[in-house]
């Protein structure tokens, strides 16, 4: 197992360098690369974002395992998950609202005093103080996926008056350099938790100083912005009746729901799969988002031209292939969201995307871990198979409406503006 997860982390991020490297000898420069202005500006954003970034991954390879080490049972560990979970729901449905009225800067400040505190909480033993952390982890995570995208987009719109098309251009190279973040902190995982000989709970403290860096550069560095416009109820209600009035739309969320429920489930299970077997968690992870990024340099490169007896090594060949669609699945959904759901309306629609998406993933871990730990496992991954057979019929349903929709057409490499991505 040990040697199988090393080969297919050096294999699998050789295939990724090749193909990233061999794709970008093939594109132009744009003017946007070559705009000293807003390079230094993306660097501004950049530096901080990518910190907040690095310090959500680091933590990720360990959590399960650092829960185990505390002797608590599959069941408490569930509901320990079930509880960042929803609190993500809940934080997340009023964390636009939240940011507008705060402010984006005090909100990403925020962001890294929460995950801070979070980190913290994993130094504790007992149960109620870890349920707080990952209460603290929900708002930390709503906060990361609302708070820095919306401060760069004002201020690259309103501030720096910057093409409004140059914006795709900074979010495709962080979503690259998100997964080589992702791989990266795999392996410091690893390198703090058992080369060190640390613990399963030295990546949740080594990611408090990357924290307090993300928070000191953006107090010092960013200014503040504001949209107090649209009111919570507003934005809820426009995207309900966006979600219900385009049938295009309830099928992009049903898809959206029912794989990524799948996705957070798997996010449960793999380290119990898997760490009985010796297996080191750090590089099985890093492995996982090489993977996912495979799959993304496979999409850029498609759309650029137009359980039974136990085996740990097939199970981790077939978790492997799993991030490989979500490298796939990822990109393809940013893709069509942008085209199917109004600019007006994609936060109150994102936002009712998520409730059955989280509601899923919750009941799985709640209701499929009522038995014994091999039957349990055993039934989630079935039940996960169905679900994914009614994602493909839902896939199946939005290709039939939309097949005729000529805006739905990848675009031709010439057809739109160079986006940088390295």
């Amino acid at each position: 197992m040990l040697v199988t997860a090393y080969l297919a982390f050096v294999v699998l991020l050789a295939s990724c360098l090749g193909l990233e490297l061999s794709r970008c000898r093939a594109k132009p420069s744009g003017r946007a690369c070559s705009n000293p202005s807003f390079l230094r500006f993306q660097l501004d954003f950049y530096q901080v974002y990518f910190l907040a970034l690095a310090a959500d991954w680091l933590q990720a390879p360990y959590l399960y395992k650092l829960y185990q080490h505390y002797h608590f049972l599959e069941g408490q560990i569930a509901i320990l998950y079930v509880c960042g979970l929803a609190s993500t729901v809940l934080f997340g449905l009023v964390a636009s609202s939240l940011v507008d009225w705060l402010g984006r800067k005090k909100s990403c400040v925020l962001f890294s005093l929460t995950y801070s505190l979070c980190c913290l909480t994993k130094l504790s033993q007992d149960y109620f103080v870890l349920l707080v952390g990952r209460a603290l982890g929900g708002l930390s995570t709503a906060l990361l996926f609302s708070a820095f995208e919306a401060w760069y987009i004002h201020e690259h719109v309103e501030r720096h008056d910057f093409p409004a098309e140059w914006i795709p251009a900074t979010f495709a190279r962080a979503a690259f350099w998100n997964h080589v973040l992702a791989v990266m902190a795999g392996v410091a995982a690893e390198a703090v938790a058992c080369w060190m000989g640390l613990g399963p709970v030295a990546p949740f403290v080594a990611a408090i100083p990357l924290l307090a860096l993300a928070g000191a550069l953006a107090l010092h560095s960013w200014g503040e912005n504001y949209d107090r416009q649209r009111a919570f109820s507003r934005t809820c209600a426009g995207g309900l009746r966006c979600l219900l009035s385009d049938r295009r739309v309830l099928l992009l969320g049903t898809i959206q729901a029912l794989f990524e429920s799948v996705i957070f489930i798997f996010v449960f299970l793999w380290t119990p799969v898997l760490d009985p077997h010796g297996a080191p968690l750090g590089i099985i992870f890093s492995s996982f988002m090489a993977a996912s990024l495979l799959g993304s340099s496979l999409y850029r490169i498609a759309t650029s031209k137009s359980p039974g007896q136990e085996s740990p090594v097939e199970s981790f060949i077939a978790f492997l292939l799993i991030e490989l669609a979500c490298g796939l699945y990822f990109p393809s959904m940013s893709f069509l969201r942008r085209k199917v759901i109004p600019d007006t309306e994609q936060t109150g629609v994102l936002n009712w995307f998520r409730v059955p998406l989280h509601l899923l993933a919750c009941l799985g871990l709640l209701v499929l871990h009522d038995s014994d730990r091999k039957t349990g496992t055993r039934n989630m991954f079935s039940i996960c198979s169905a679900v994914m057979v009614m994602a493909l019929l839902a896939v199946v349903g939005l290709f039939t409406v939309v097949r005729h929709d000529a805006e739905l057409r990848v675009p031709s490499p010439t057809g739109e503006p160079y986006a940088p991505e390295l």
